[in-house]
């Protein structure tokens, strides 16, 4: 296994992180899966033979069914991983039990160190941006929790690039631990990120977790033009943005026929190639079953050339949006061989 510091922090987690989502299996996730115990504690000790130390998690995956389960498969071997969890979905039908309000973050930090059996949690994440509460309220709330040591980490997950940096410009006002990383999602059909979350994580060292790298399984081998998997997770969430579906069988045939030149799996190089992105941290895989998860973690150990990522970014690559072309433009004008680091 390879590690990497996330962000800013000496916290050196795997460059693969093991999502629990398929967990419990209640409500709305019992399409993306239904681990019971005992298989779910068997996929965690896989995860953890491969070298993997972070598991993330949240609260509103089957109304904590997945963080109860997580701490049950860790157990005793807790203070050698990482867990990650996240909080703002709904936890019940009251007005305050979902949200970043400081009453529901702390109600529910402690109900997931209950669920998860610990009394600490490594990262704890706002899972995404609650627009009906002040931002300062709810950095305030993790800040307190930091100090009566129930977090060790603070990071985000579906913030725009103004609402993570108005996040950092207030924990750095207010002398707060500043988050570390952004939960994102990030693919070979999906770089929109590109144009400002992959900068900011660069210019402020925030280290990038990457949720369902495969594109909800649009990038795992079965979606082809003559062929569209009825029963999936895609099939009852929906498409994830817009999807040009032509463009994705071109990018999966030449996933195929670079997985066969190097002797690897359509999945295995979709994630390596996430694996060679500056600000990538970690990738998080999820797995249905032991085949599944084994394949996935052989996406480490290996490196695609130079020349394999360069064609996998030209078949993917889409038209920049303003400002960003009239920036690179003025910068190449200036300068031929320097440009945005982060071209899309």
């Amino acid at each position: 296994m390879e590690y990497e510091f996330l962000g800013r922090s000496g916290l050196e987690v795997s460059r693969i992180t093991f999502g629990t989502m398929t967990f419990g299996g209640g409500g709305d996730y019992v399409h993306t899966g239904n681990s019971p115990q005992e298989e779910a504690t068997r996929l965690v000790d896989i995860c953890i033979e491969a070298g993997v130390n972070c598991f993330d998690t949240a609260d509103g995956y089957s109304t904590g069914k997945s963080e109860e389960i997580l701490g049950k498969a860790i157990g005793k071997r807790r203070d050698d991983l990482i867990i990650a969890t996240k909080v703002f979905y709904p936890m019940g039908e009251g007005r305050h039990d979902l949200g970043l309000s400081r009453r529901h973050i702390i109600q529910a930090c402690e109900a997931s160190l209950k669920r998860l059996g610990t009394d600490y949690i490594d990262l704890y994440q706002l899972h995404e941006v609650d627009n009906q509460t002040p931002m300062e309220e709810s950095l305030a709330a993790l800040e307190t929790l930091v100090q009566q040591g129930k977090v060790r980490y603070v990071g985000c997950s579906n913030f725009s690039g103004w609402h993570l940096m108005k996040a950092l410009a207030i924990q750095e006002k207010r002398n707060y631990e500043p988050m570390i990383s952004q939960q994102v999602y990030y693919s070979l059909i999906a770089r929109e990120l590109e144009h400002e979350l992959v900068p900011l994580s660069h210019d402020q060292n925030i280290g990038m977790l990457i949720w369902s790298p495969l594109a909800f399984g649009l990038l795992s081998g079965k979606y082809r033009r003559d062929h569209k998997p009825e029963k999936t997770r895609l099939a009852h969430w929906g498409t994830p943005g817009t999807v040009d579906y032509e463009k994705l069988y071109t990018i999966v045939d030449l996933l195929e026929t670079i997985a066969k030149e190097r002797g690897k799996t359509i999945p295995q190089v979709a994630l390596n190639w996430l694996l060679r992105k500056p600000t990538v941290t970690s990738v998080i895989i999820g797995a249905r079953n032991e085949a599944q998860l084994r394949d996935n973690l052989g996406a480490v150990g290996w490196a695609l050339t130079q020349e394999e990522v360069a064609r996998l970014d030209k078949a993917s690559e889409s038209p920049l949006l303003y400002p960003y072309w009239h920036q690179i433009r003025w910068s190449e004008d200036r300068n031929p061989n320097i440009a945005l680091q982060y071209k899309p």
